[in-house]
């Protein structure tokens, strides 16, 4: 049997987790705005015509509840093994998504790609990850 301990640092981990759930609401937030703005109506996820900026707004949100499931599984995880670099990986994808999801504002879905550096922070939480499955598995 395997014991884990949670280091004190691991409430870094939850910090993230915490800013990562506002970041997600702030998305909604905007989401919600250009829906009033533009006169979308529910239940419209993708507006069809003459709407591209509406559709930027919601891709960028989309895209990130894409990616949410992953990103915290590997904040987590990873934070057992070391929660300072998953927690600084996990704030570096945060922001990377709110630079991500400014440059879709734009209108010019090419303008997204600012934002990629945030998957440094994902690399970094995938290694912290792996390193802890492999302490458990006793391979170093």
């Amino acid at each position: 049997m395997v014991s884990i301990n949670v280091p004190a640092e691991y409430g870094y981990v939850v910090l993230v987790a915490i800013c990562s759930i506002l970041m997600i609401q702030w998305k909604a937030l905007k989401v919600y705005e250009a829906r009033r703005a533009f006169k979308i109506p529910y239940p419209t996820v993708y507006y069809k015509t003459h709407n591209d900026l509406f559709n930027c707004y919601q891709r960028a949100h989309q895209n990130t509840l894409e990616n949410y499931p992953q990103f915290l599984v590997l904040l987590l995880v990873g934070g057992l093994h070391n929660p300072v670099v998953s927690a600084v990986g996990g704030a570096i994808w945060c922001m990377g998504r709110v630079v991500y999801a400014y440059g879709y504002y734009t209108g010019d879905p090419s303008r997204r790609n600012n934002g990629v550096f945030g998957y440094i922070g994902i690399i970094a939480q995938l290694y912290c990850t792996v390193r802890f499955a492999a302490g458990l598995l006793n391979w170093f």
